[in-house]
């Protein structure tokens, strides 16, 4: 029994201290970070504002986030719920469309032939290119931003799906062979648990995609939303709400990236 507390006793200190550590990292990468911000606002004659300035802003803007005075005024917590329901409905719906067609490319050498062209094709064009076909198709700009969403976040999940299906190992085909697997229980038994830390992989690499669109997005389309909201800073010449902007945009990325990664690590091979 004491051996086995003992045991417990390191192995608690090991988790401590490497969470200590991983804290530690963070900070002194954070300072660093604010090391060279104040000495490029110090650079800039104070034309470039530093950490305080911008932090005063900061305070100000997630005290108070939720207040509505008009189409062209409302609170930082508003502009981010908008963006957050734009993103999760093209995050969502590019899903639903990248995981079928990322399992007929990757079981099929016909469905890869005939779909990896237009993949490859496809996946270099710039977001923003898309914006002005989602304005002929939708006429709204609100809608056009969810396509451009749907369009730029699909491919990681699809490729990811694709590349999980098609290594599949042929042990594990054999044996769902010899125990005379049905469609069904080989996609349910085999093909979706070996394929879905990939499909995960792909999900993680297309949320952060989706999240760094819709700031490019909404600045074309307007209206509200956290994009919106930096360009209209910028016009205002108020660099510090920009810079307050960019914390709260690189925050919520930082947030979904680490959801991701726990379910990423979960459903790992590694538990």
């Amino acid at each position: 029994m004491d051996k086995s507390n003992q045991q417990l006793g390191i192995a608690a200190l090991k988790v401590v201290t490497y969470r200590t550590g991983r804290f530690l990292y963070f900070l002194l990468g954070m300072s660093f970070m604010l090391i060279i911000w104040h000495i490029s606002s110090l650079s800039t004659d104070g034309e470039l504002p530093g950490p305080t300035q911008t932090f005063s802003v900061f305070y100000d803007l997630v005290s108070h986030p939720f207040f509505d005075h008009g189409p062209n005024d409302k609170g930082i917590g508003n502009q981010l719920l908008s963006s957050l329901e734009r993103v999760t409905k093209g995050f969502i719906i590019g899903s639903l469309i990248a995981i079928p067609l990322g399992l007929i490319m990757g079981s099929s050498t016909i469905g890869m032939n005939l779909l990896n062209p237009m993949v490859q094709v496809l996946r270099p064009v710039s977001p923003l290119a898309w914006f002005p076909i989602g304005l002929v198709a939708f006429q709204s700009a609100q809608t056009s931003t969810v396509f451009v969403i749907i369009i730029t976040s699909l491919w990681p999940t699809l490729i990811n799906t694709a590349f999980g299906v098609s290594t599949i190992p042929q042990d594990h085909k054999n044996v769902a062979k010899a125990f005379g697997f049905s469609n069904f229980k080989y996609i349910t038994k085999v093909l979706l648990p070996f394929t879905l830390p990939h499909i995960i992989t792909g999900l993680r690499l297309s949320v952060g995609i989706a999240w760094m669109v819709i700031v490019a997005a909404e600045m074309l389309s307007g209206g509200v939303g956290i994009g919106f909201f930096v360009w209209d800073s910028w016009n205002a010449l108020s660099l510090e709400k920009v810079f307050s902007a960019i914390l709260i945009i690189g925050l919520v990325g930082f947030v979904l990236d680490k959801s991701f990664k726990s379910l990423q690590t979960r459903y790992s091979y590694d538990g």
